[in-house]
């Protein structure tokens, strides 16, 4: 099983990124997927999840109305849509797929990506 994160980089204030999470090694189109963050000297927190078809999406209210998770069972991959980006959103970025429990708790997720960074200027 590996998951693959791409598409973090440094951008100002204001701009926006599309992170994008390729699964291979396991069935992806019956996984729910989360993403997650980690901000230097700071916890790992959840960011969004989307349902295995795509009938409920969760957002951390910090990410709520400028960030869309979305994803294409077809190629296998995962998205997340950063738009309006904040200096606060700086952080490594990583998805996982969800085994059950609450979207919001890392520890009900596995087959973690190594994440991308993103760095966002003020």
């Amino acid at each position: 099983v590996q998951l693959v994160e791409s598409g973090g980089g440094l951008v100002q204030a204001g701009g926006s990124l599309r992170l994008s999470c390729v699964v291979s090694g396991r069935t992806f189109r019956h996984d729910d997927m989360g993403w997650f963050r980690q901000a230097p000297g700071k916890e790992r927190e959840f960011v969004a999840a989307i349902t295995w078809n795509d009938d409920n999406r969760y957002y951390a209210d910090p990410v709520k109305g400028r960030f869309t998770i979305s994803r294409d069972s077809a190629k296998n991959t995962v998205y997340l849509q950063m738009n309006s980006l904040k200096p606060e959103d700086t952080a490594v970025y990583h998805c996982a797929a969800f085994t059950g429990g609450r979207y919001y708790d890392s520890g009900n997720y596995e087959a973690w990506g190594q994440g991308t960074l993103v760095t966002v200027s003020s």
